[in-house]
């Protein structure tokens, strides 16, 4: 089962990426949600729309959730498909060519089996499922082998709610940029973590995510040798509602959630 959804799920990706394409040429009408930041177009609708057809079509017994909105509830689903038709909205509203399509399969434990993120403007398509490695256009991946934070490229983000919440990862930054080689902040949680797994990045941290922005990239830096946790450093997060998450190669996961905790304690390095 896992081949045949990991293809499929590639598949769609695929043509939701060519939606995400050709909508990026043209002009966009961009509505705001519940929060300023958070913004949807006409183009993560009409992706949505295709990858839920699809999975609907060839998963009929399997649940969906879906960012913009979609779901499909199935009684006493084993699986769940998790997708998020345009990662890195703003980014897109903005011109920015880095944004991606993800979509996931996870278990009835909630834990991701399968995990596609495609980057339409690159043509690049990280891949996994469980147990048999992680790919990008089809080659086999590997977490980087920097040993430790001093030496990293970290990256990160910032909640939806950063206007309003003083919880807004700020103070993290603050600390992470005077121990780690570089933080990068690209806009686009599902290829942040893609990167991790490709070795591009050695560690990501970020907090208040949800289901759509992660799952797909927790299996992908899994199945290339990473490690993931929360916050407090098990593996409770993925059953949150507003998931804390850090991924790394695993080399310095430690050093990582030391610094978390330092930076809640002390909002801003001396």
């Amino acid at each position: 089962m896992l081949n045949s959804a990991l293809k499929t799920a590639i598949d769609i990706a695929y043509s939701a990426g060519e939606i995400l394409r050709d909508g990026f040429s043209q002009p966009h009408r961009i509505n705001q949600k519940a929060d300023a930041t958070d913004l949807v177009t006409e183009t993560d609708q009409a992706a949505e729309k295709l990858i839920i057809e699809c999975l609907r079509s060839t998963f009929p017994d399997h649940s969906i959730l879906g960012e913009e909105g979609g779901a499909q509830n199935v009684a006493e689903a084993q699986y769940r498909w998790i997708i998020d038709p345009l990662d890195g909205t703003t980014n897109f509203a903005h011109g920015i060519p880095h944004f991606s399509v993800s979509i996931a399969l996870v278990d009835a434990e909630g834990w991701p089996i399968v995990g596609v993120i495609y980057d339409p403007t690159r043509d690049e398509c990280f891949a996994a499922s469980k147990g048999n490695g992680a790919t990008l256009n089809g080659q086999p991946i590997h977490v980087s082998r920097t040993p430790k934070l001093s030496q990293a490229v970290v990256a990160s983000g910032f909640p939806y709610d950063k206007w309003h919440d003083p919880r807004n990862n700020a103070d993290l930054w603050a600390h992470f940029v005077v121990r780690s080689r570089g933080v990068r902040r690209f806009g686009s949680a599902a290829l942040d973590l893609a990167y991790v797994a490709a070795g591009r990045f050695d560690g990501y941290w970020e907090q208040k995510l949800n289901a759509w922005d992660i799952m797909a990239g927790v299996l992908l830096v899994q199945e290339a040798g990473g490690n993931v946790s929360g916050f407090d450093g098990t593996s409770a997060f993925i059953h949150a509602i507003k998931p804390d998450i850090v991924a790394s190669n695993g080399l310095f996961h430690e050093e990582i959630l030391t610094v978390i905790r330092l930076g809640e304690k002390a909002p801003r390095p001396i």
